[in-house]
């Protein structure tokens, strides 16, 4: 194990440039995935980690060491890294043990110790048992979980993961997030994963690093950047968020404003953080569809919404919302769902409204 530490990295091919000046570390033991849509630079630098793809600038250190530094590259097998990749790789004309095997032998390891590290190895991944299997006999999960068998047989200083479970159906995807993480927490591995998937991110890390256009946006914990996006592209990646166009009527203090919504109500919200509020101003406000809740008969404040529509997702309803001459969405409990055409009474929590002022460069929240 090591913490993994990027500085300024540059990747370009020509005049393009596909990563610009990032730098963030991974904690020894920590678990770090890098989000964003396709063409962000996340995979590129994911390569560049482990010195598949060159650099064009930046230094990259694995536990201290410099393995990337002024067009100067440690090879990959000397890196002490082990990548799992989004196809498994997995080859089929040798046997689960043989595949977990390859890279202990590579080392010349003695086949006393092969055996033992194997056999713990496919232990830890729930696949003692399959060791005299063929890679054409293993579902897609069995191969996922040989691949990740292989990974962590040599114990490397530190793991990649380049979407591993894209390949797979959603439910065995579901399944295989939980296990990943396990498996991650209990060997203590310092590891960094790649993903376009907001909720793999979510589920899955200690901490998320949010890409667009080779730079990072924001970073920080889940719920920093669920709870504070500092951009609206962080609110909009980053769960289902309604991007109103608001100004400010009156700063309340310690971060809080009164915002009016165009074309809508005023309401309560925050600032990211107290020191991005500002007293006066065109806003974004950010308001989560969950936020949005229904008041029952009675109960004071809130405003008027008519239901445009209504469809059902198990445990609540999504629902679009006319409010004044705005159209929100909101997710309301099913077990009392609105029908289409009703007028409800709804309000904004005060906390969960976030308020971006407009043009205001991104930040990384603490």
């Amino acid at each position: 194990m090591a913490k993994l530490s990027v500085e300024d990295l540059v990747v370009a091919y020509g005049s393009v440039t596909a990563v610009r000046d990032l730098s963030f570390t991974v904690e020894d033991g920590e678990f770090v995935s890098l989000l964003g849509p396709s063409g962000c630079g996340k995979t590129t630098t994911l390569r560049c980690i482990a010195g598949l793809e060159g650099s064009s600038a930046g230094t990259i250190r694995i536990g201290g060491e410099i393995v990337a530094a002024d067009g100067r590259d440690v090879p990959p097998e000397k890196r002490g890294i082990n990548m799992v990749f989004q196809s498994y790789a997995v080859w089929p004309h040798m046997t689960v043990f043989e595949n977990v095997a390859y890279g202990l032998r590579t080392r010349r390891e003695p086949a006393a110790t092969v055996d033992a590290k194997v056999g713990e190895a496919l232990k830890t991944v729930g696949l003692d048992g399959f060791a005299a299997r063929y890679g054409t006999e293993l579902s897609g999960g069995q191969q996922q979980r040989v691949a990740l068998a292989r990974a962590v047989v040599t114990s490397p200083r530190l793991l990649l993961f380049d979407e591993p479970l894209s390949n797979l159906d959603a439910g065995l995807r579901d399944r295989m997030r939980f296990e990943l993480v396990e498996l991650q927490r209990r060997l203590g591995q310092t590891s960094l994963y790649v993903t376009h998937d907001q909720s793999e991110a979510m589920l899955m890390s200690d901490r998320i690093i949010l890409m667009k256009d080779g730079e990072m946006v924001q970073s920080g914990s889940p719920r920093d950047l669920y709870d504070r996006p500092a951009s609206r592209f962080a609110a909009e990646f980053i769960g289902n968020a309604n991007i109103l166009d608001a100004s400010i009527v009156r700063s309340a203090g310690d971060g809080r404003a009164l915002a009016a919504l165009d074309g809508g109500p005023v309401i309560e919200g925050q600032f990211p953080r107290p020191d991005a509020a500002r007293p006066s101003g065109p806003v974004l406000a950010c308001i989560r569809a969950e936020s949005i809740q229904r008041l029952r008969d009675g109960e004071d404040g809130g405003f008027d919404a008519e239901v445009a529509s209504v469809g059902f997702l198990g445990p609540v309803v999504t629902c679009l919302l006319r409010i004044g001459s705005l159209t929100v969405r909101a997710e309301l409990p099913a077990r009392a769902a609105p029908s289409a055409g009703e007028t409800i009474r709804v309000r904004v929590e005060p906390d969960a409204a976030i308020l971006i002022p407009n043009g205001q460069a991104p930040f990384n929240p603490s």
